[in-house]
């Protein structure tokens, strides 16, 4: 079991890793011409190739899409709640709460944990967070974000296209299916290299309570992700991918948009950060429960 939590975990830290030391050895890195490569090109080629290849049931798709809803929304009372006991503003907790990394870190790791149809439904999973993503993240982060801005969302155009292919079952041509899952390949290694680049230019403070609201996001994540998926009557695998993402750390975009926002960027770098190493240490223990029920 330690063997494959490692063959799990490895490429995640190690990727990053590299990122993270390519940053700090002070060599360049094109972050915004990368980001917009990923988030324009080669995230929707990945769920294009994704869902078109993977034997999804539409079922299974919707299912995760409602349980996401779900998850989020929970979530986001919690938010809520923690701003009220600790004393926190609440538009710092509810997006960090609301919006964990599903992408970076919560595809690899569902890749590599549980295959194929893992990632199908991981996607499933990141693909319903970035509506609110899209929406409701950037309103909070001061910014109006109208329908047609979200539908111009190359991610929400992936989304559109993909739905077909999963409801009516059917394929992309070949050729098609070629490009997309050759640019869709880029996406995960970028993923993570950006990762590690993004958490090197953070700046620590606020540590302690960084560690306690970073604990809580990915072990609340954990435990509303269990619950959702038990009154849903989820198989397993759907089960144990809802609770992989939903536990997943603090997004490093709230980093972005709280230093847009200019509102408390260097509470939201700790619970980024914080959230981010507490998840090495938690996430092996979340997946020594789920790896064996889905084999």
């Amino acid at each position: 079991m330690l063997a494959e939590l490692f063959a799990v975990l490895a490429p995640v830290v190690i990727v990053s890793g590299i990122g993270y030391a390519w940053a700090r050895s002070g060599q360049s890195y094109p972050m915004e011409f990368i980001a917009r490569l990923v988030l324009t090109i080669g995230t929707p080629s990945l769920v294009l190739a994704t869902l078109s290849r993977a034997d999804l049931h539409p079922a299974a798709f919707t299912s995760m899409a409602l349980g996401c809803v779900l998850v989020t929304g929970c979530m986001g009372l919690f938010g809520w709640l923690c701003s009220r006991l600790f004393r926190q503003e609440w538009k710092v907790l509810v997006p960090a709460f609301l919006f964990p990394n599903t992408g970076n870190m919560g595809l690899p790791i569902s890749l590599y944990a549980f295959g194929e149809h893992g990632l199908a439904l991981a996607v499933a999973f990141f693909l319903t967070l970035s509506i609110f993503q899209f929406s409701v993240g950037i309103a909070l982060s001061g910014n109006a974000a109208s329908l047609r801005d979200l539908l111009r969302n190359p991610i929400m155009i992936s989304l559109l296209l993909a739905l077909p292919m999963i409801f009516f079952d059917l394929q992309l041509p070949r050729w098609l299916d070629n490009t997309v899952s050759l640019l869709g390949g880029m996406s995960i290694p970028l993923m993570l290299l950006t990762l590690g680049v993004s958490l090197a230019s953070i700046r620590l403070h606020h540590l302690g309570s960084g560690l306690v609201l970073g604990a809580l996001r990915i072990l609340l994540g954990a435990g509303v992700g269990w619950g959702i998926g038990a009154a849903l009557g989820l198989e397993p695998l759907t089960h144990a991918v809802l609770v992989v993402q939903s536990a997943m750390p603090v997004a490093v975009f709230n980093y972005l948009f709280a230093v847009r926002a200019n509102r408390s960027p260097e509470q939201v770098a700790s619970l980024v950060m914080c959230s981010t190493v507490l998840a090495v240490g938690l996430l092996p223990l979340i997946l020594a429960w789920w790896i064996p029920q889905v084999n």
